[in-house]
């Protein structure tokens, strides 16, 4: 924190960074007046160390090209492509082949070409390889082009460098180290640049470093007084050849240390000076500055991390599973190779006469037998090697293309305010989705719209924003524009402006119903169990005759009128009338409270375009001078001695006299004002730091602000309070001397600062508080609380400061106080991270143990996991009642019995989701020393049996290294989503980077692998296409593994008959579009088109996604499940045929046991048998499907008949005479029979016996629609806001100290003085702020579980 000194005849001089601060010999810029001469010899020392990569410092000459050049510093090109035209072809195959898979078929391949081991042609091999290595290639390449394009973007940007004295423009990419480069108002920063000269007075420039931090609220930086007076004249800027030593490149965004040496004397250089490639210049016109570090070595893109090759898990198994085939082929082999060998010798040798041995054999009978047998292990490597099907990837990638494509054309995922739609930015990784576990979010611009809007206030004990019935007297929810989560189209409709509420007596019937209802995202679990004892839920409502009322009626509602003032602003909205009519009426408190909000903040106002602009350190401040000017308290303008505004239409000019300002530990701000004789502090802050501040007296006033405060905190909004104190003339002239001291002192300065300003904010006088809503994005409590019902733990990863982040937990349902603790870790040493980390985890260990000591044992029959499914009863039987013991649904408010339905079997939630949990909440300096080797396991420990985590204050490169701790030891699937630069690294470290297209520029978008318009369609991209992909590729797997396994091992039965020659059953065409024609489109439909349930059913029942975190519907076990039932079908397929047709005759005498008839009916009747499995695979049928399934069996018959009859095939006619005799069609029709009921038998006992989640609401979608519309379920949404009790202050101004310092020295001033050097006041002004700067850290109360409070209905 800066310091500004007094203002005064007798204040120190200041040099052009400020005054050195005592507590850093390295903040402001004070200079050091002894000349220093020039030290070649040093620089040619650290040149020649540099050459051998020691790299301790570096050295940068402004203007001077030559000299810098020396160091081959990273020029500003930037390049994220891998390939080139020429590079691509070679490089694109070399990355393929070191597939395992590809480079096992190149070989085979290899091996198809040696006539004397090959029974089959090379084709059967190459087609289905080269298909492959295309695809691949093709989506390589387009994803390339599309890396190419954006840095073309990027290194095309245009900039103005100053070259001989003259502005030249040049694109970013030719920019380097050492140049002096002009960057202009609203135009992104091409190269971290140490500022030289501004438009501004006294060398400020104002940037928004949304790309940097998330953060949009505008930073202030300062060049030097000395570099600042060359102004924008390029000649000057020319001969500015000052040599900077600074520090290496590294990723501290908040850190800079180096030193200007210029005209023999030294500057001290810090991050006030500096300017980051990424940052947007605003609100200044132009500004001038040497390049520090360029491309890679800026900060932005040492935050940025490593673009990784990701990989799904399925994909990792795949890998494990086909070496496991391969091995299982080899064996095969093998065995075939030692069998070959003794039928060789034994019995092959007696048959040399007509079937001589090749030439290559010795005619010696065991020699010969050895070398057969060796070609034959290569014969059936070959014949067999559709047991690892290249097709397999073939499809793979076709099922994960089309799946992108139906993500990018969901019209549930589009955003009709911009115009965008969620787009799959990548083809690998669909399946991945569905079986998420973490999720990483940052909050500004992700979870909220980075919006603060003035919602309510309460002014002398009275509440204003609430607008309440005159018929019922309950509060009307401001409905304006409700929507449900997920998407646009879920959208609630209400008649009369009211809910509508049905009870006909019957309690289970009893509930709440919205006249055109839709799915809310909550589960079937979402129920809580009826207490019989008198304690009672929590809840924000009324009970009534036994059943639960809402304490709010939802109607449509019109905002006010504020247009009758000239300054109004359209998009500022207030709903109750009773605040505005008591402003027009001359109420002196409501009027005194609007002038408070006008006048104490460090808000600087703009005429932009005739139109008037406020720029404000936060957004909080920012919405607070906004409302105060729409109700007619305009602040106009300031100067450093005075403020102007407009109340009512009549100007007022306060002279300003002190500004106390914020800080995190003061958490509080004044301001010192005269008009006319009176003098007045007007103060704004915490509500517990204004409350130990006011004076005695007014108890009734202080105790209903302090209820509506507790009420807005409960509805999850910002809350400050506000206080004024009339002060005495000679009091304050007294106080002002004393401060004066106390500024300039130099020790202890801090604490006799803050000894000053405690004496003159006391005995205040209680005005009323405000209330502040951070606009959530819509949707975003929902999506977090379906989320977490489907077990996934999310947390939030933001640079905001730690009470900002709180209040956000609250306002999305990360926080509630449902919650048994939340833990706060903001210690800033290891040892003191340590301990408290260790003390959380005893805590957490300790509220366990009770409940587990006094858990009972439960009856295996009722705790069953089922694939999908928790089921758990209680422990114990509830005592007999006169009434049944029903569930009470926490969203329709109806009691179901469990006996209406065999759905409602199983289906309470288990003791997880009742208890409400731990969080923690840890701040960026303590994260340091959570995340280091030594303490990583035990911050792993704590923080994974918490239920929510937030992380603020953290850097970018800290986000991507707790994704990386999760993945190290968890080894869970990860997903990062983010809306900014400050979240690359973050996205990419996770297994997928979701990127937000939304305000803070496309990098999050660009190395995403997904991206959305607005946070809550994540709720659909997981809960539905990423379930669903999860669920079509694991049954995609099975079945292919199974039809792949039933087809190949009809060959290894043969061989037990035709001597282990590596003599094939079927015809070698058959062999070659087995999976190319005849079975390969039915699989692709089941893998793009089914669905076990609907997308509504998917979001309702949000247990339908935890299959895949314990990767149940596809693994090790459900593969050799799968292998196995191909054993069975091959073996059954060969058996039945063969004990057919052995020795078989027609009824006209024709022979029927001839190889060439055998092998077009075992083909026949495998093509019949796997079309009939995966027509009993499908769950839903689609137009597609039909045409795939049937079709393919019918075109069998047609190209077989083509292929024989018309080109002239091997085969001709076999399979016409099969088929002409009745033996084939009972031999068909057994066949499927014994291979299709025991599929059919296991199928029906498990779904009756055993049916899991996904089971049952298959079931009741069928059922629901039988049923009419008026039968169905009825959904109430319910509140974003929940009650709560910890968290009410909200002060969160700035995330540094705000522009007080800068104002009362004139210097962030753009009106300048008059020409006589006066300004309208005298200049007797003491300023100043308190505190350490370091921030304290929010210590969030602990909280215990209240009585009743243990259901997890609140969702």
């Amino acid at each position: 924190m800066v310091r500004t000194l007094p203002i005064s005849s007798d204040a120190p001089p200041r040099s052009a960074g400020g005054a050195e601060d005592s507590r850093s010999s390295r903040s402001g810029s004070r200079r050091d007046e002894v000349p220093t001469s020039p030290r070649p010899s040093l620089g040619e020392s650290f040149r020649r160390s540099f050459r051998h990569n020691i790299q301790t410092e570096r050295r940068i000459k402004a203007n001077n090209r030559q000299y810098n050049s020396e160091f081959n510093y990273a020029n500003n090109y930037i390049k994220t492509s891998k390939y080139t035209v020429l590079t691509f072809l070679p490089l694109n195959l070399f990355e393929q082949f070191q597939r395992l898979a590809n480079f096992y078929f190149l070989c085979l391949l290899v091996l198809q070409m040696i006539p004397a081991i090959s029974s089959l042609t090379p084709i059967t091999t190459a087609v289905p390889l080269i298909g492959v290595l295309a695809l691949t290639a093709i989506k390589d390449a387009y994803d390339d082009y599309q890396r190419h394009q954006s840095d073309s973007q990027v290194n095309n940007r245009r900039s103005k460098a100053v070259r001989n004295g003259v502005l030249e423009e040049e694109r970013w990419a030719q920019v380097q180290v050492g140049d002096v480069i002009r960057m202009e108002n609203d135009q992104f920063v091409a190269a971290d640049v140490l500022l030289l000269s501004t438009s501004e007075p006294n060398g400020l420039c104002y940037i928004e470093t949304a790309e940097l931090d998330g953060e949009t609220n505008l930073k202030c930086r300062q060049c030097l007084t000395e570099t600042a007076e060359m102004g924008q004249n390029d000649a000057l800027v020319w001969a500015f050849d000052g040599q900077i030593i600074c520090e290496t490149p590294n990723n501290l965004l908040n850190k800079f240390e180096g030193t200007l040496i210029w005209k023999n004397k030294r500057y001290s250089l810090d991050n006030d000076k500096v300017v980051l490639r990424g940052c947007i210049l605003r609100n200044t016109n132009w500004c001038y500055g040497v390049v520090l570090f360029a491309g890679k070595d800026t900060k932005l893109m040492q935050n940025s991390g490593k673009t990784k090759f990701k990989r799904t898990s399925i994909d990792r198994l795949l890998n494990f599973i086909i070496i496991g085939i391969v091995f299982f082929l080899l064996s095969m082999c093998l065995f075939c190779t030692i069998a070959c060998g003794i039928w060789e010798s034994i019995t092959g040798q007696y048959f040399k006469v007509y079937l001589p041995w090749d030439t290559l054999v010795p005619s010696d009978p065991i020699a010969g037998a050895t070398v057969i047998a060796l070609l034959v292990f290569f014969s059936y490597a070959i014949v067999l090697n559709t047991v690892v099907p290249i097709s397999l990837y073939v499809s793979v990638e076709v099922i994960r293309f089309a799946q992108s494509f139906l993500i990018n054309w969901d019209e549930h995922m589009h955003y009709e305010k911009t115009g965008t739609s969620a787009r799959a930015r990548t083809t690998t990784l669909n399946e991945e989705l569905g079986q998420i576990e973490y999720i990483f979010s940052d909050k500004t611009g992700t979870l909220t719209q980075n919006i603060m809007t003035f919602n309510k206030c309460s002014i002398a004990g009275r509440s204003y924003g609430d607008i309440v019935d005159e018929r019922t007297g309950e509060t009307i929810e401001i409905n304006e524009d409700l929507v449900m989560p997920g998407d646009d189209s879920r959208r609630l409709d209400t008649v009369d402006s009211q809910l509508v509420l049905v009870d006909n007596g019957n309690p289970k019937e009893a509930v709440v119903i919205f006249p055109n209802p839709h799915r809310l995202s909550h589960s079937p679990e979402s129920h809580i169990p009826v207490s019989h004892s008198n304690t009672t839920p929590r809840r924000r409502g009324r009970r009534s005759s036994g059943l639960w009322r809402p304490s709010h009626t939802v109607g449509q509602t019109t905002p006010l009128d504020f247009s009758s003032n000239p300054n109004y602003e359209p998009e500022f909205k207030f709903y109750d009338s009773t605040l505005l009519d008591a402003v027009r009426n001359g109420h002196e408190e409501v009027h005194s409270f609007f002038k408070l909000l006008a006048l104490c903040h460090t808000v600087m106002p703009e005429d932009k375009n005739g139109k008037l602009e406020y720029q404000a350190q936060s957004p909080d401040e920012a919405a607070l001078v906004s409302a105060a000017r729409n109700f007619g308290f305009v602040f106009k303008e300031r100067s450093p001695n005075s403020i102007t505004i407009d109340v009512q239409g009549q100007p007022e000019v306060y002279e300003l006299l002190c500004i106390l300002d914020f800080n995190n530990v003061r958490k509080r701000m004044s301001v010192i004002l005269r008009k006319g004789r009176q003098l007045r502090l007007y103060c704004k802050g915490a509500d517990n730091v204004i409350y130990e501040r006011l004076k005695s007296g007014s108890e009734e006033i202080k105790s209903k602000t302090q209820e509506h405060l507790n009420k807005f905190a409960g509805e999850g909004l910002r809350t400050l309070c506000l206080a004024v104190r009339d002060l005495d003339e000679e009091f304050f002239n007294d106080w002002k001397h004393r401060h004066q001291e106390a500024a300039v002192s130099m020790d202890n300065r801090d604490e006799k600062l803050d000894a000053i300003y405690e004496e003159i904010e006391k005995d205040m006088t209680l005005l009323g508080a405000t209330a502040i809503e951070d606009k959530l994005q819509d949707g975003v409590p929902q999506t977090i609380a379906n989320l977490s019902l489907a077990g996934i733990k999310i947390w939030v990863l933001t640079g905001d400061k730690q009470e900002t982040a709180i209040n956000i937990g609250y306002s999305c349902q990360l926080l509630t106080d449902e919650m048994v603790d939340i833990f706060t870790v903001d210690t800033h040493t290891h040892e003191e991270v340590e301990n408290q980390l260790n003390q959380l985890r005893d805590a957490i260990h300790r509220a366990a143990a009770p409940s587990s000591a006094n858990s009972q044992p439960l009856d295996p029959q009722h705790n069953q996991m089922t694939s999908g499914s928790l089921q758990l009863n209680p422990p114990h039987q509830t005592p007999p009642s006169p009434h049944p013991n029903y569930d009470v649904n926490v969203v329709t408010f109806r009691w179901d019995d469990p006996s209406e339905s065999d759905f409602n079997h199983g289906s309470s939630i288990d003791d997880s989701d009742c208890n409400g949990g731990f969080a923690l909440v840890i701040n960026g300096h303590s994260l340091v020393h959570a995340l280091h080797p030594q303490l990583e396991q035990l911050f792993l420990d704590v923080a994974s049996q918490c239920k929510s985590v937030i992380c603020c204050r953290v850097t970018p490169l800290q986000k991507a290294m707790v994704v990386e701790i999760i993945k190290k030891y968890k080894k869970a699937a990860t997903l990062a989503i983010g809306d900014g630069a400050n979240d690359v690294s973050m996205i990419k470290a996770a297994h997928i980077g979701v990127g937000i297209s939304g305000q803070e520029g496309m990098q999050a978008v660009l190395a995403s692998d997904y991206s959305l318009p607005q946070f809550r369609f994540l709720e659909r991209l997981l809960l539905v296409h990423g379930r669903w992909s999860y669920y079509r590729m694991c049954k995609f797997l099975r079945y292919f593994f199974y039809k792949n396994f039933a087809f190949t091992l009809c060959h290894f039965w043969f061989a037990f008959f035709c001597g282990f020659s590596a003599q094939t059953v079927f015809d070698p065409m058959f062999i070659s579009v087995y999976n190319l024609c005849y079975t390969s489109l039915p699989v692709l439909a089941l893998g793009v088109f089914d669905q076990d349930v609907n997308d509504r059913n998917s979001l309702s029942y949000p247990k339908l996604y935890s299959p895949g975190h314990k990767n149940l519907l596809f693994n090790l076990k459900e593969f050799l499940r799968s292998a196995l039932h191909g054993f069975f079908t091959s073996c059954v397929l060969f058996c039945i045929p063969y004990g057919t047709y052995k020795d078989g005759v027609s009824p006209d005498g024709h022979i029927l046991s001839d190889h060439m008839l055998f092998g077009s009916v075992v083909a026949t009747i495998l093509v019949i048998v796997v079309t009939a499995q995966i027509a009993l695979d499908t769950s839903y049928w689609t137009f597609v499907n039909h045409i795939t399934i049937w079709g393919s069996l019918i075109s069998y018959f047609i190209l077989q008949f083509f292929y024989n009859h018309v080109i002239g095939g091997s085969y001709v006619g076999s399979l016409t005479k099969a088929m002409s005799g009745a033996t084939f069609w009972f031999t068909t029709l057994l066949t499927v029979i014994i291979l299709m009921l025991p599929v059919l038998a296991w199928r029906f006992y498990f779904v009756d016996v055993r049916p899991t989640l996904s089971d049952r609401v298959r079931l009741k979608q069928r059922l629901a629609s039988l049923r009419s519309r008026q039968s169905q379920d009825v959904l109430r949404t319910p509140s974003t806001r929940k009650t709560r009790r910890s968290i009410r202050s909200g002060y969160a101004f700035a995330h540094q100290e705000g522009f007080g310092r800068l104002i009362t020295s004139g210097k962030i001033m753009k009106k300048l003085p008059r020409p006589n050097g006066d300004f309208p006041f005298s200049m007797n002004i003491g300023f100043g702020t308190g505190g350490s700067g370091g921030s304290s850290g929010l210590q969030s109360p602990r909280k215990s579980k209240p009585q009743g409070a243990g259901s997890s209905g609140d969702v």
